[in-house]
């Protein structure tokens, strides 16, 4: 009996102590988690992630809530996208945790720097029916570089040590292979993946905030000064492999493949430029590369648009850097021509059409630089060939410019005239977010938006191509621009109605405070999946419009009404510029409605789609 009561006290002392033990613990965490470079975190509210909510509620960071975890954690990824720095979702136990997975894959596939933080019932109580408790070990596979359980919150000296470091850890992890230093305000992460840490916690659950030392217990550094985390850093060939590059692309007709997030800012687009210039290569510009911000005369913007022709220009050699690009006629030619194909990439070829012949194990901005020193040591000029396979290049994109432009300056409202409506001089302001929904909005992106020197970023979630919390994403993209607009379907829209429910949290932050950018959803509403009206499985059969087609009726009117979104509905070009003129800087999201045809896409642009 006395052993009992012994250890009745022990675990009453344990259990009034843990509110304290838990604050202090985990500020530690989320302490260094900042030290590392975090700012944002996303927050859905539940009752075992309670301590963690709290917790980061308290921290220095910039911290935004919603309801739904599904969209939190692509709103988190537009976060991260946009800003190029983890970001940290917070979730309680059990399904919670399971609506982060399309998002954690599509920051997978990304390589997107996702801080996944769940909280967990303590080992006492798994497998045995306690509620909302499931397995969440590892419950996201490969799909995250990096798992850990934690321990319970404990404030001993080792604990508070592993805490940073289990945060260190994890930062290192999710950021990778970076061009420059997170510690000290800024990086471009290149090779960055999600990661996931488990926090089983037991009751009580709210952590005693009142504890002197939070966030300072266990600082491994006095000032902030004193400790800026490098992670990652610029890679670069050799001066030896540099010249061999050199000499390999001598009096051989070379284009570069420019995907997304093949530059990393502006120093990268003017890296790129140089590049180009002093090798006369033609740089194919994906819209999500950065490139079409400029009117470089050897960028190629229109290449969607001629390579299906016989007579489309020829390359000897192709130079990937980053993913590949939206354009399937760009795949095809590959698989048509077969030119000797040079992968420049941190991690991987990512080359589905299995012809990599060199894999350079390096940055695209590490890559250039070596190339351009070990020329000018080399005092190479390109050849004569290589000049005229740019200028062959450069001919195509112009002739094609030129139809597209045709096409463009129609009266009536379609695709190419709302997309020129949105990117035509003056029509959108400079640093406007350009974010694209997959499938028609990003292919009519490729096809109309065409190279200018402004500043019109283009984002889009094409890791794996998905239509799901393409709102979310958005949104928090927006959170790092003044104005920001979406163009996306009207299907992709019925995926992830819940985020405009963020109308309200972006009110609510504005009122704490914070500034509230201006979003404008431009909605293509054709009343269903058109582009499968453009796919093999194309019919006239009841099957495609049953299966495919999906014909749907939504009124997103009252939707947005119940929202306390602004709503407007545009059938004619005009009405649409009059609405987008007054939707444009104003607080918050505001919706406005296209209506375009469901079927026809394919006969109205097949020459350019």
């Amino acid at each position: 009996m006395e052993e009992a009561w012994w250890a009745d006290e022990a675990a009453a002392r344990d259990k009034e102590m843990r509110p304290a033990h838990t604050a202090l613990f985990l500020s530690a965490f989320f302490d260094e988690l900042r030290r590392c470079g975090l700012r944002d975190v996303v927050v859905s509210p539940g009752s075992r992630s309670t301590p963690l909510a709290m917790v980061a509620h308290a921290a220095p960071l910039n911290l935004y809530v919603d309801i739904d975890e599904r969209g939190a954690a692509f709103f988190a990824l537009g976060l991260a996208k946009a800003s190029g720095r983890p970001v940290a979702i917070i979730a309680t136990s059990g399904t919670a945790v399971a609506n982060y997975l399309p998002a954690v894959m599509e920051a997978q596939s990304s390589r997107l720097p996702l801080v996944v933080l769940t909280g967990d019932r303590p080992l006492r109580l798994q497998d045995l029916g306690a509620p909302q408790t499931c397995d969440q070990l590892k419950i996201f596979g490969d799909a995250v570089r990096h798992f850990r359980e934690m321990p319970e919150p404990r404030a001993d000296a080792a604990s508070i040590a592993f805490a940073r470091q289990a945060a260190r850890e994890a930062m290192a992890a999710a950021a990778g292979v970076a061009e420059g230093s997170l510690g000290s305000g800024g990086g471009s992460l290149l090779d960055a993946a999600p990661v996931h840490l488990n926090f089983p916690v037991d009751e009580p659950l709210k952590p005693d905030l009142t504890q002197p030392g939070l966030f300072e217990i266990g600082r491994s550094a006095p000032t902030e000064r004193d400790l800026q985390p490098r992670i990652g850093g610029w890679l670069a060939l050799g001066p030896n492999r540099a010249r061999d590059f050199v000499r390999l692309l001598e009096g051989r007709r070379v284009v570069a493949v420019c995907g997304e997030r093949c530059t990393t800012g502006s120093s990268g687009v003017s890296n790129l430029l140089r590049f180009a210039d002093a090798f006369q290569i033609p740089l194919l510009a994906d819209p999500l590369s950065g490139l079409r911000q400029v009117d470089g005369p050897l960028v190629i913007d229109n290449y969607d648009s001629f390579l299906g022709h016989p007579d489309a220009p020829e390359a000897d050699v192709v130079i990937r850097f980053g993913r590949w690009p939206v354009s399937k006629r760009l795949t095809q030619w590959f698989e048509r021509t077969r030119p000797m194909q040079i992968v420049v990439d941190p991690r991987e070829s990512r080359d589905f059409t299995s012809a990599t012949d060199v894999f350079v194990r390096t940055t695209p901005g590490g890559f250039v630089s070596s190339l351009l020193a070990a020329q000018q040591g080399l005092q190479a000029t390109p050849a004569e060939a290589t000049r005229a396979g740019a200028a062959a290049w450069v001919a195509a994109n112009d002739a094609a410019a030129a139809r597209i432009q045709m096409a463009a300056a129609d009266d009536a409202l379609n695709e190419a005239t709302l997309v020129s409506a949105l990117v035509q001089p003056g029509a959108t302001p400079d640093g406007t977010l350009l974010f694209a929904g997959n499938s028609m909005a990003v292919r009519a992106l490729d096809t109309f938006l065409q190279k200018a020197d402004r500043k019109l970023p283009v984002l889009c979630n094409r890791g794996l191509n998905g239509i799901d919390g393409t709102l979310s994403t958005a949104f928090g993209a927006a959170q790092h621009f003044k104005q920001t607009v979406l163009l996306v379907g009207d299907i992709t829209t019925l995926h992830d109605l819940n985020a405009l429910a963020l109308q309200g949290e972006m009110l609510l932050r504005e009122r704490m405070g914070q500034v509230r950018p201006s979003i404008v959803v431009v909605c293509m509403s054709n009343g269903g999946g058109a582009i499968f009206d453009m796919l093999p499985q194309a019919s006239d059969e009841p099957y495609f419009e049953r299966l495919f087609l999906t014909p749907q009726q939504v009124d997103f009117g009252p939707v947005c009404q119940g929202f306390g979104v602004p709503y407007a509905k545009a059938t004619t070009l005009a009405e649409f510029r009059e609405a987008y003129e007054r939707a444009l800087g104003a607080p918050g999201i505001s919706f406005i409605d296209v209506v375009l045809p469901l079927r026809g896409v394919k006969d109205r642009y097949g020459e350019y789609w």
